[in-house]
């Protein structure tokens, strides 16, 4: 079934002013170079793209069940049209559960969901002194078990403390095996930082959190992210990350891209809610442990997006970058994040206050209605 929307379209080549048509895939783009700034209609971006969701709707990933399936189907109402799953540091028996219901996930989209396109495993191999919001399950890694973990869901993206004993060589055996290995809940220095990007790591999870910080006589991995990373992933919900923080990275990191970090309190109202085994509450649009850690967020990709744009001041090109592209090239998956012909129908349409009007996932209109 082919379907056509019209207004101003975000293409690679810049803005164009016509119509896109679609099945599962884009089969045209039929328009005129055009400065969206002259008309009054709709943007056509890119679906967005999110490396880092706990949950939301008012589950965890860390349940297992359908619980992927509800979250993925949350986020889409906001416009993510795909997700990588992410865990928490948690006991053995708990990933293995949650991974296999991300497999299953993966595997089977239901409709008006989020393609999963496989899972962030954000623990447990961190340092325990950066633990975060993390529980107190981290653990020194070895390849075997990664791999044995790899049998239950597709391993995309794994978050690792390099300055830990043996990381650094298994940091060079993931990356040769095709996994992303982000630095991460770390209290490694600058040194470590720039060791592990020449072993193969390509990134940095939740800048500048969970991270020793940058100081000009000791740079810390901050500075080593800042000086050095290609890509990182940062947090715009304005609470983690000030907004001239954002902007220095924005400056230093040339495919710096956005995540959620979202939780179960996602599109929830306020109150106690579960991240992992560890008990979260959401009060005035943050998410805190009982000692008043931040513990990941309530953050929409829409709303990142709206941050970009109305708070730190990026044109809507550079923002949908940012929430979308960015995320794609560095997973390497060259047909999402992007509306070119034969690139899947991923496609977010937003009247002209960035809000959202449609959503289409592989081709396929989404209900928005408790958006």
């Amino acid at each position: 079934m082919s379907e056509a929307i019209k207004g101003n379209i975000l293409t690679a080549a810049g803005w164009i002013y016509g119509a896109i048509s679609f099945g599962d895939r884009v089969t045209a783009i039929d328009g005129v170079p055009a400065d969206p700034g002259t008309n009054g209609d709709d943007y056509i971006l890119p679906g967005f793209i999110d490396l880092h969701v706990h949950g939301g709707g008012g589950r965890d990933v860390m349940e297992g069940g359908d619980a992927p399936h509800v979250i993925a189907a949350m986020h889409a109402r906001h416009g993510t049209t795909s997700l990588l799953a992410t865990t928490m540091t948690a006991p053995p028996e708990d990933i293995v559960a949650a991974l296999k219901a991300i497999g299953a996930a993966a595997g089977a989209r239901r409709p008006g969901a989020a393609r999963i396109l496989g899972v962030h495993l954000e623990g447990p191999y961190i340092n325990a002194g950066k633990l975060g919001a993390q529980p107190p399950y981290a653990r020194a890694a070895n390849l075997a078990e990664v791999e044995q973990l790899g049998s239950y869901a597709p391993l995309r993206l794994i978050t690792v403390a390099p300055e830990i004993d043996g990381h650094l060589a298994l940091v060079r055996e993931l990356a040769d095996a095709g996994i992303r290995v982000q630095i991460g809940h770390t209290t490694g220095s600058y040194d470590d930082g720039v060791a592990a990007l020449a072993h193969g790591a390509a990134g940095f999870t939740h800048l500048f959190n969970a991270m020793n910080p940058l100081h000009h006589r000791e740079p810390g991995m901050v500075g080593a992210a800042l000086a050095h990373a290609q890509y990182a992933e940062i947090i715009p919900d304005l609470l983690h990350v000030h907004p001239g923080a954002i902007k220095v990275a924005l400056r230093a990191i040339p495919q710096l891209y956005c995540v959620t970090d979202s939780t179960a309190a996602t599109g929830m109202p306020d109150g106690e809610y579960m991240l992992g085994r560890q008990q979260v509450h959401k009060c005035m649009g943050g998410v805190r442990l009982p000692d008043g850690t931040l513990a990941g967020s309530t953050l929409t990709m829409d709303q990142a997006l709206r941050n970009l744009v109305g708070t730190i001041g990026l044109d809507l090109a550079d923002a949908s970058r940012r929430v979308s592209t960015n995320a794609a090239d560095y997973l390497g998956e060259t047909e999402r994040g992007r509306l070119a012909p034969g690139c899947f129908a991923d496609i977010v349409v937003l009247n002209r206050d960035l809000n959202i009007k449609a959503v289409y996932i592989e081709g396929e209109a989404c209900d928005l209605t408790d958006a």
